[in-house]
């Protein structure tokens, strides 16, 4: 089965669908994606080193996982089958914590991510069983050292440029409150992330909104 992403215009609406592996490449397309930080009881992040053969970024050190949400799949239900692709776990609660977050990177062989990529907190206090497919080494950091990590050059391009708007007294395992204000002047914005729909043969026109949240629907 081919693995297909969300295809965005430049408002966030979904603009189509295409295979994930044929649409990254020199110009990619504007496209959904997720960044999680996976926190456990004693509030310590994980973070992950990709696999050596992953055909983008490899080696690199990022946050816990990540990943693209299928046609009609919701954010929370895209987190939850990724962190189990990737480590073998699952998650108490998942929370967006960045929901605009937006980035573009070009890897050393010239492939480009263009994401509108919602940051999500997980809290698991389960079993970690890392991928070896997926990733190299996984280790649970503090969060100053995950803001050490921001400055390095081998981190995620996404994951470095994301990390500046958390707060810096906190790890993100205890950062609930909404516009709770970072060190930087910055805030921290707990929303629902929207994604627009069209409505079929309304070329141009903006449908109901589609709520890709953190949380299941009640």
């Amino acid at each position: 089965m081919v693995e297909e992403i969300v295809l965005l215009d430049e408002a966030d609406e979904v603009a189509g669908r295409a295979p994930k592996t044929a649409s990254h490449h020199r110009h990619t397309p504007y496209h959904l994606a997720f960044s999680c930080f996976l926190v456990d009881p004693r509030g310590r992040v994980l973070i992950t080193r990709r696999a050596l053969g992953k055909r983008t970024f490899p080696g690199v050190w990022t946050g816990s996982c990540c990943g693209h949400p299928a046609p009609g799949e919701g954010l929370r239900e895209a987190v939850l089958r990724r962190l189990d692709t990737e480590l073998g776990v699952s998650a108490e609660s998942v929370t967006p914590v960045l929901p605009a977050f937006r980035y573009r990177a070009t890897a050393a062989d010239g492939v480009v991510e263009n994401e509108r990529c919602p940051v999500v907190r997980a809290v698991t206090s389960g079993q970690v069983t890392p991928n070896p497919d997926e990733v190299e080494t996984a280790e649970w950091w503090t969060w100053d050292r995950c803001l050490e990590l921001a400055e390095r050059p081998d981190s995620s391009p996404g994951t470095g440029s994301s990390w500046p708007s958390w707060p810096r007294s906190a790890p993100p395992g205890l950062a609930r409150r909404r516009n709770r204000p970072a060190s930087s002047g910055t805030a921290l914005v707990i929303a629902p992330v929207t994604v627009r729909t069209r409505r079929p043969g309304a070329h141009g026109a903006r449908g109901a909104p589609r709520h890709v949240r953190g949380r299941a629907p009640g």
